[in-house]
């Protein structure tokens, strides 16, 4: 079709990730950020960031985002998509508000967002939205013309992001020693949240134990182990667990921990352990430290098996998963017919946030939702 890479009405897309420290001294600053009003001592702050100082200070997340803007500049490219790519991030630079200013001065009126957040949640989800809307209120303060803008759909269960990772998985069991690969668990980690915020994740009807987050998590580890199953003619077990806590020990977060998990499964006789880090995007400091630094310590000390599969990152099959839902996401606003591309129970997820969807902490104004104060 002539129009099949026509992403009318937008005129952008904007890559909104969380940030790092590109150096040691900017470690205890970008904590400030990302914990700015809980009255953190920055004594506490450096005592955070030994895992970012045990990486030379930098953390590994901005040269991904670079890697993935530059992958899909060239796939729009090569595909004939004229739509260029910005980077902004909550807590470090390139600033959000920075990057809004600069595609407002280059005349952008339409901006499409793409979350380095593949699920339901309020940091993954609503607190972006959030983001989007102080950088608006401050672009509007200063006398700007704001651009409409909009957030692509939660992508966890498109191929794109899904075969990736399943080929990961075989590549991590086809690594194993032989003699224990047939009898390996897959451990399916995602960063565990708070249990009050992972019930009230997701649409209103989604809401209850574990929400729309450990619903939709749940649903790719299935599409994975199925697809192992498939290939391989061995049916795994499998688990989906929770890493990188960070909260105060009084409050609920979602169980189990992937090192508690690893000692269970050693004291029951597992003999060799696979890591899917299913709910990141690419190898950032939780899965370079939490996973590959301190899980695999763990499994050391246990004298257990264990291989960590990898993120999708840039794969080539995930930045044409992001064109397709760029133009998939153009054409239900040009009033087009289309079929989302979703895989597993649970479908393709909303295009717009309904409202009481991951609901703040606080109520805080959020954009790109039918809540929106910047319709």
């Amino acid at each position: 079709m002539s129009d099949a890479l026509d992403a009318t009405p937008y005129d952008a897309l904007l890559l909104l990730s969380f940030g790092g420290p590109e150096g040691p001294d900017d470690v205890v600053p970008f904590l400030e950020n990302v914990t700015r009003g809980r009255g953190i001592p920055k004594e506490r702050l450096k005592e955070v960031g030994q895992h970012y100082f045990l990486f030379g200070g930098v953390s590994p997340i901005n040269d991904q985002n670079r890697a993935l803007l530059d992958a899909l500049r060239k796939d729009f490219a090569e595909h004939g998509l004229d739509l260029p790519v910005y980077w902004g991030n909550r807590n470090w630079a390139p600033y959000l508000t920075d990057t809004l200013r600069e595609m407002v001065a280059d005349g952008r009126r339409r901006v499409l967002v793409l979350a380095t957040s593949a699920y339901a949640s309020y940091s993954g989800c609503r607190q972006y939205r959030e983001n989007l809307a102080d950088s608006l209120a401050e672009l509007a303060a200063e006398g700007l013309q704001l651009p409409k803008i909009d957030k692509l759909r939660h992508y966890f269960n498109h191929p794109g992001f899904l075969d990736p990772m399943i080929d990961g998985v075989l590549a991590c069991l086809a690594d194993l020693p032989e003699d224990v690969r047939a009898g390996a668990h897959l451990a399916f980690t995602t960063h565990s949240i708070p249990t009050a915020s992972a019930d009230t994740s997701g649409p209103v009807e989604t809401h209850g134990e574990g929400g729309a987050y450990v619903e939709e998590h749940l649903d790719v580890a299935e599409l994975i182990a199925d697809a192992v199953r498939e290939r391989t003619g061995v049916d795994h077990p499998w688990r989906l667990v929770y890493q990188s806590r960070s909260g105060a020990p009084q409050i609920p977060w979602l169980e189990p921990d992937i090192c508690d998990h690893l000692e269970a499964l050693h004291g029951a006789g597992v003999p060799a352990v696979v890591m899917a880090p299913i709910g990141f995007v690419s190898d950032h400091m939780e899965v370079r430290y939490d996973l590959d630094t301190e899980a695999t310590a763990k499994a050391a000390e246990l004298g257990l098996p264990v291989r960590r599969s990898a993120t999708v990152g840039d794969d080539p099959r995930f930045t044409a998963a992001i064109r397709e839902l760029v133009l998939e996401r153009a054409a239900v606003e040009s009033g087009r017919e289309v079929a989302p591309c979703a895989l597993g129970a649970l479908g393709a997820s909303h295009n717009l946030c309904p409202v009481g969807c991951c609901p703040a902490r606080a109520p805080r104004p959020a954009a790109a939702g039918a809540d929106s104060p910047y319709a």
